[in-house]
């Protein structure tokens, strides 16, 4: 299982910002190790967020995102503490998903 991602969402006027930090390899499949072996390709194709059960961000990723990728968006609609809900699912099956409140 992964890291928790980082998740801070906070509303400022009428627009929440979304700032998180995603713990992931994102390996491409490119590289080579010390032995000249290709390291497999590992990494998040998808990330959704939601508001209260409601879709803000349905994001497709894919190799050429970095390691460790810092996400950031602004949406409409939300009031503080309301429940925001990040997902992901790599190339591999591997699902992660995390919750903040907005503050």
């Amino acid at each position: 299982m992964s890291e928790p991602m980082r998740i801070r969402a906070m509303l400022i006027k009428d627009v929440v910002e979304v700032k998180l930090m995603v713990k992931h390899v994102m390996e491409t499949g490119l590289r080579k190790d010390e032995s000249g072996n290709y390291i497999p390709a590992h990494y998040i194709e998808t990330l959704v967020a939601r508001c209260n059960d409601k879709v803000v961000l349905d994001a497709q990723l894919g190799m050429a995102v970095s390691q460790n990728p810092y996400i950031a968006f602004n949406f409409k609609g939300a009031a503080k503490g309301d429940r925001i809900e990040v997902s992901w699912r790599d190339n591999l099956g591997d699902t992660r998903s995390d919750e903040t409140l907005v503050s």
